[in-house]
């Protein structure tokens, strides 16, 4: 759904919208929707300051690999975003520009508008954690044999390091 700044300079426009799995596309191929992800709220234009306003909620699951594990994992989506989007042309042309408090939460648009499954994507990535777990108190992958932790005890021992670099680490 393309939100247009022309339509919105005539009105409100409302959206609830479902995303179908595979049809938000993340830079990362390890991401990716577990089912609908449903998307409603309010665009706006607020000419007073030539911002567009998109206010809403998301809901839905997304599909990840552990990053101690691999293992598949679900991480729920659900909560509300209030986002403001100025047009590109209003970037200050500076190489280096102090971005103040009420500044930071401000975004970038070009040409006509903006696409809504842009705007989602870019929620769904801020509210992924950093490091994507299976579980809280995931063990990982044994970096001897390979295998799940979670799954099984392995009875490896860590490879001793290599003395011959012992002189190097008291350097300093």
């Amino acid at each position: 759904m393309f939100l247009s700044v022309r339509t919105l300079e005539l009105r409100k426009l409302l959206f609830e919208t479902a995303f179908a799995p595979g049809q938000l596309e993340f830079a990362d191929a390890r991401l990716r929707l577990a089912g609908p992800l449903t998307a409603r709220g309010m665009a706006e234009l607020l000419a007073s300051v030539n911002e567009i306003r998109v206010r809403g909620h998301l809901s839905g699951a997304i599909d990840y690999d552990c990053d101690r594990c691999l293992e598949a994992a679900t991480f729920p989506i659900d909560g509300d975003f209030d986002l403001f989007y100025r047009p590109s042309k209003l970037e200050p042309e500076a190489s280096e520009v102090a971005v103040g408090e009420d500044e930071s939460e401000i975004g970038f648009f070009e040409g006509e508008g903006l696409e809504l499954a842009d705007v989602v994507r870019e929620q769904i990535l801020l509210w992924l954690p950093m490091q994507r777990l299976c579980q809280p108190a995931c063990k990982g992958i044994c970096p001897v044999c390979g295998q799940n932790r979670n799954q099984t005890e392995c009875s490896c021992r860590p490879r001793v390091p290599d003395d011959r670099w012992a002189a190097l680490r008291q350097i300093q």
